[in-house]
């Protein structure tokens, strides 16, 4: 039995990437590790900071947890699945 308090504990979450998340990654999903209380906003600056050319894209992302659009502010969970959703063009 862990008695550590969650903060200390790490979660591991599944980030599904779209548009020009995909294309500057050149995957559709990664796969990354957080501390325990983490709010979604933060896979969007960890992101940010590996590829700095996706900053234009920081406002205009929307978040989705398993399969629900959520606000920047909502915690992530061991094994969630995260969605970054950047506008895209389309229509007719």
């Amino acid at each position: 039995m862990n008695d550590e308090p969650s903060t200390k504990l790490a979660i591991a979450v599944t980030v599904k990437l779209f548009a020009a998340y995909q294309e500057a990654f050149g995957v559709s999903e990664l796969r990354l590790e957080f501390p325990a209380e983490t709010p979604v906003s933060e896979v969007l600056e960890r992101l940010l900071v590996e590829r700095p050319e996706l900053e234009p894209w920081r406002k205009l992302t929307r978040f989705g947890i398993n399969f629900q659009f959520v606000e920047p502010d909502t915690i992530l969970k061991d094994k969630d699945e995260v969605v970054l959703i950047p506008p895209v063009s389309g229509g007719y």
